[in-house]
């Protein structure tokens, strides 16, 4: 019996513009979903450990146990949304992240 194929999305990063890497969209689109929930839309926006502090209760523990890689998908999914436009980093130290 064939394994059954997961539904993959295609994650991009703006620092390896047209390079495309195959994840999970379950995994992919809770996180982006629970970093839009979020993220503010003005400056100075959240320090990334800000960010995932406040995620980390959003996210379906059957996807993430215990928080689990969540780390690993908060900075993929941060590059993914930063290469589509969807959200800024800000100028400065540490980074800080907003909805655009």
């Amino acid at each position: 019996m064939a394994k059954a194929q997961s539904p993959r999305v295609g994650l991009e990063n703006p620092n390896s513009p047209g390079r495309v890497v195959r994840v999970y969209a379950a995994k992919y689109e809770a996180m982006k979903k629970a970093m839009l929930a979020i993220l503010p839309a003005r400056s100075p926006g959240l320090a990334v450990p800000d960010v995932k502090e406040r995620l980390l209760p959003l996210l379906p523990p059957d996807l993430f146990p215990g928080g689990e890689k969540a780390g690993w998908w908060l900075k993929g999914v941060q590059l993914d949304l930063e290469a589509k436009g969807i959200i800024v980093r800000e100028t400065g130290k540490p980074v800080r992240l907003r909805r655009r």
